[in-house]
């Protein structure tokens, strides 16, 4: 085997998606019988539609999509939506949809390349050598040339390898509830709108009820572990009157506001991805887009190494640490922003921080650093003309493979034709020629030997697949 995954959330399915359409041999194992269906991440920023968008995927997520106004996100829940639309997406708007969705669809699309997924078999050894990591999961051995640490915050491969998870533990906790209800007030939304108009603060609780479709609500509020349906109905009653009545607790979990970090996503042949890696307050959310976009950037890296293309691997550290730092960093402000009881001189903060997010240029800084819309070398979904027609960039990259954009009619070097296409389109009067990586950023855009960024990415001719 080639690959083994420890979890099948969104961030283990998005690199088995990868791998196996790589052609590498690939197993997830997970932990739980089956997979429950709680909201939990409730929406897909912008930059990880695109990503999706990449492959094909996007199209039946977005078919089950919740409703909602066409509105942006947010910073620290304050009342101004960030517009992402200067950053000239197709999908400059939160996609909302449960993550329970978002997981079916790709581990079916992930099943369907050749991935397998192995429900109820948690790891609970692991060992590595030279040449590869014996991993026991569920009571059986695998072997496999590489592992991947996708198995959430609280992650068993992470304490099994003692790695340091350094930072900061949480400051409060929070109980995140699917229910049903028999009666609701004219308080309760009916439909998704900006957060800054869901959020209600209360004598004793802060908290909001979400419309997730089919008669259900997401019901989130502060209060220290688990809620009984009776503490529910209290919550529900104090934010949302006494009209609105409880039916049904679907599910109920906790969680906090912990930020911490891995100082090493790689462990030799060990890897870690998505909450495994870096755990942080909940506010933007950010969470199931950040490991998504860590899947997204390690998977073609493994898949060369695993054919022995290319070496890439320490760059996935180089590239994927920082932005999860980043984000540890804004969630952290945007705590001290949202939460209430955070101090009396908040109230004059967050009424300087609106003001200053509503001028262009600050809304859209903080539009690209929330979406994720302003990573490094992300280029737009180009519509392009082909030689065989009208096409989006996207539409060129669902193989998972390289690609270099020839936007006149140039002699490219040989060598690389079993890793990278060469494409031909209609002149833009802006671009001349795009080397761009499998996962959708540019890593050569004219300028210096396009020798020397085949070989940087690719690999040497000398290697064949």
């Amino acid at each position: 085997m080639d690959v083994v995954i420890a979890g099948a959330g969104p961030t283990g399915l998005m690199l088995a998606y990868e791998l196996a359409l790589a052609g590498v041999d690939v197993t997830v194992v997970e932990r739980l019988d089956a997979r429950i269906e709680q909201v939990k991440g409730g929406a897909l920023q912008a930059r990880t539609a695109e990503v999706l968008e990449l492959r094909g995927l996007l199209g039946p997520i977005e078919a089950r999509e919740l409703p909602r106004e066409p509105v942006g996100g947010h910073f620290a829940g304050l009342p101004v939506p960030l517009d992402a639309t200067p950053w000239n997406s197709r999908h400059p708007y939160p996609i909302s949809v449960p993550q329970w969705i978002v997981e079916e669809e790709l581990e079916r699309a992930a099943v369907a390349r050749g991935a397998r997924v192995v429900w109820g078999a948690e790891v609970t050894a692991i060992a590595q050598d030279d040449e590869g990591v014996t991993v026991t999961a569920g009571g059986t051995t695998l072997r496999a040339k590489y592992f991947v640490a996708c198995d959430g915050g609280h992650s068993t491969v992470r304490k099994l390898l003692d790695a340091p998870f350094p930072g900061r533990p949480g400051t409060f906790r929070a109980v995140l509830t699917d229910v049903r209800l028999s009666s609701v007030s004219d308080q309760v939304p009916t439909v998704l709108g900006h957060f800054s108009t869901l959020t209600k603060y209360g004598d004793e609780y802060w908290g909001m009820l979400v419309p997730v479709g089919d008669g259900k609500y997401r019901f989130t509020f502060g209060r220290e572990g688990v809620a009984t349906p009776d503490e529910t109905q209290t919550a529900l009653t104090s934010l949302y009157g006494e009209e609105t009545r409880l039916a049904e607790v679907l599910n109920s979990s906790e969680f906090g506001d912990a930020t911490r970090q891995l100082e090493s996503y790689r462990y030799g042949r060990i890897f870690f991805a998505g909450d495994a890696a870096h755990i942080h307050p909940p506010f933007g959310g950010q969470g199931l887009n950040l490991g998504v976009q860590d899947a997204f950037n390690l998977g073609w890296k493994l898949a060369a190494a695993v054919h022995g293309a290319a070496d890439l691997l320490d760059t996935y550290q180089a590239e994927r640490h920082p932005p999860a730092a980043r984000v540890l960093r804004h969630t952290a402000a945007q705590r001290v922003l949202a939460l209430p009881g955070a101090g009396e001189d908040i109230g004059d903060l967050r009424e300087l921080v609106t003001d200053l997010v509503r001028l262009p240029d600050a809304n859209r800084y903080l539009a690209g650093m929330m979406s994720g819309l302003d990573a490094p070398g992300r280029i737009p979904d180009l519509e392009l003309v082909a030689e065989d027609g009208p096409t989006w960039l996207s539409e060129l990259l669902h193989s998972g493979r390289g690609l270099l954009l020839d936007f006149g009619d140039r002699d490219w070097p040989d060598g690389w034709a079993d890793r990278v296409d060469v494409v031909r389109v209609k002149p833009d009067g802006e671009h001349e020629a795009l080397l761009i990586r499998p996962d959708g950023l540019v890593c050569w855009s004219g300028e210096g030997s396009v020798v020397d960024a085949l070989t940087q990415w690719f690999g040497d001719t000398r290697v064949s697949r």
